[in-house]
């Protein structure tokens, strides 16, 4: 099953989420901006995952840098 993630990525924490194909949320939790965390919760989806988007404004690179690691 196709999974999607969207993280709002604020100065010192990001909401992340995790939808299934019909737009449901399954997972949602607010987390600090640690990378670790961030990994491991997204871990049990990742090979589901068919994209991740970030939003925010600046200093997003970090994240993404962390994500796209493996």
């Amino acid at each position: 099953m196709n999974k999607f993630s969207g993280i709002d990525l604020h100065s010192n924490n990001s909401v992340v989420v995790v939808s299934d194909e019909a737009d449901r949320i399954v997972y949602q939790r607010r987390l600090p901006n640690d990378p670790v965390q961030i990994r491991a919760a997204l871990a049990p989806h990742r090979g589901d995952l068919v994209g991740v988007v970030i939003e925010a404004t600046f200093n997003w690179y970090w994240l993404v840098d962390e994500l796209i690691r493996d």
